[in-house]
């Protein structure tokens, strides 16, 4: 191979690059440590929660404590993609240890579909796999939310 070719390779390869930056102190960080707690902290990033349904994860140290907030997807009124890969590349990206999902249903109806169900096993299983804790899925409206472990069914 010359030195032209070798180049060539080279530069049809795609560059990777993981980043995560965080400034804030372990000691100024977001302790959460319930459903109310994520809630109030969440919805002031929610923007248009009557207008379209949007997922987001909420990224946790192992003492629960908040490294970021993630906005996987914006989608339109009755739905939006969460792709399960997405989650976890940012969960490894901020080296996440547990994590909050969280969704909203613009319509104000709280309770889960059997799709967000499935998703949330999914994710769930996923996690189990990468030692990273799903403590929580919320769906949050601007008046209230629902969580699937305050409710028992995560």
């Amino acid at each position: 191979m010359t030195l032209q070719q070798k180049i060539i390779f080279h530069s049809e390869i795609a560059e990777v690059q993981i980043s995560y930056s965080h400034k804030i102190k372990p000691s100024e960080q977001i302790a959460i440590s319930s459903s109310n707690d994520a809630y109030k902290h969440i919805l002031p990033l929610w923007k248009n929660i009557e207008y379209n349904e949007s997922f987001g994860v909420l990224l946790l140290s192992r003492a629960q404590k908040v490294l970021g907030f993630f906005w996987l997807s914006s989608g339109g009124i009755s739905g939006t993609v969460a792709d399960t890969r997405m989650i976890f590349q940012s969960a490894l990206k901020a080296n996440a240890s547990a994590l909050i999902l969280v969704h909203n249903h613009p319509s104000g109806h709280l309770f889960p579909s059997d799709a967000d169900k499935r998703l949330t096993k999914k994710i769930k299983d996923g996690g189990d796999l990468l030692d990273i804790s799903v403590v929580d899925h919320m769906i949050i409206t601007s008046e209230n939310y629902f969580s699937f472990a305050d409710d028992g069914i995560l």
